[in-house]
């Protein structure tokens, strides 16, 4: 799996970061899942290498409008296009009457069945948002200004490597048979052999997980989704030298950021959702963002529109 950030801006656009959204590409199937749609996602995604007609899944982490606005413009886009098979909105309980009021006063009629799940039940009790037999979703409640909720994604063990030299040693017919048995099923040939799939694969391959955080100050909830996770990408709306604004809004510094992903012992950490306060001209820089973040948490990296990262 890889993510592309299309915006990385906190509150408003700039020059060069927009507001958020991010796009997670799946690699066992040709689907794309959003997290959060600011304003002015859908000109990301032209301008990226993401398919949007490839999207079934968006993401929203809580109802501020810097990531949720462009969510009505994209839905009405992919309407006129044709292109979508259907999509599943996940968000806060308020999302789906803000969706269809403003579909509903611009008069736009959506050709694709839209779902919307609310995800409070979910981070209450703990319980999967979705499940299928690929990948899981979880969420927690984090601590905002308003309800704002961090998403998980764990892909499940895959399985090993196929032996195909033994597959072709035993003159088992080449084509699909190699695909059920790789997937670990139990499959007759025409000549009567019963061959077990499990005998032809590797150890299973560990799933890739990846967490999306934002907005929120530091918080033990974001440790506990985020435990041992490959890739965590949290807000970093601040500077360590501003904590005391942070802790106004209730956004997060470097620090806290790299401090979360320390304690719940993260492979990889990526900053985002920076406050356009900081430009290469001022006196406190987004290199100088980076470098606070590293002294806790060494592998971390600061994200910029576009950029395009694998989860492991």
């Amino acid at each position: 799996m890889n993510i592309t950030f299309l915006g990385t801006s906190s509150g408003v656009p700039t020059l060069t970061r927009n507001v958020s959204s991010l796009a997670l590409k799946l690699s066992q199937k040709a689907e794309v899942w959003l997290f959060d749609c600011g304003e002015g996602t859908q000109h990301q995604l032209i301008k990226s290498t993401i398919k949007s007609s490839q999207i079934r899944k968006i993401f929203i982490t809580h109802m501020h409008g810097d990531h949720i606005y462009g969510l009505p413009g994209l839905l009405a886009t992919l309407g006129l296009s044709g292109n979508s098979k259907g999509i599943d909105i996940y968000g806060p309980s308020n999302l789906k009457n803000f969706i269809y009021s403003a579909l509903k006063n611009s008069y736009c009629k959506i050709s694709f069945p839209l779902k919307f799940f609310e995800v409070e039940n979910s981070a209450q009790t703990n319980t999967n948002l979705f499940e299928d037999e690929l990948m899981e979703v979880k969420c927690a409640s984090l601590k905002h200004r308003l309800p704002a909720f961090g998403y998980r994604v764990n892909e499940k063990d895959k399985p090993g490597q196929f032996n195909l030299e033994k597959a072709k040693k035993l003159n088992i017919p080449e084509g699909p048979i190699y695909g059920r048995l790789h997937s670990g099923q139990r499959v007759k040939l025409e000549d009567g052999r019963i061959l077990n799939g499990s005998d032809f694969c590797g150890e299973p391959r560990k799933g890739e997980s990846f967490v999306y955080c934002t907005d929120t100050i530091f918080s033990k909830r974001a440790v506990e989704l985020s435990k041992n996770v490959d890739l965590l990408v949290h807000e970093s709306t601040f500077s360590d030298k501003d904590e005391e604004m942070a802790f106004e809004k209730l956004h997060s510094t470097t620090i806290m950021a790299a401090k979360t992903a320390l304690l719940s012992n993260a492979k990889k950490l990526v900053l985002t959702h920076i406050s356009p306060r900081y430009t290469p001209k001022s006196l406190v820089k987004p290199i100088d963002l980076l470098n606070e973040a590293k002294q806790i948490f060494p592998n971390t990296f600061l994200a910029k529109d576009f950029l395009t990262t694998k989860i492991r």
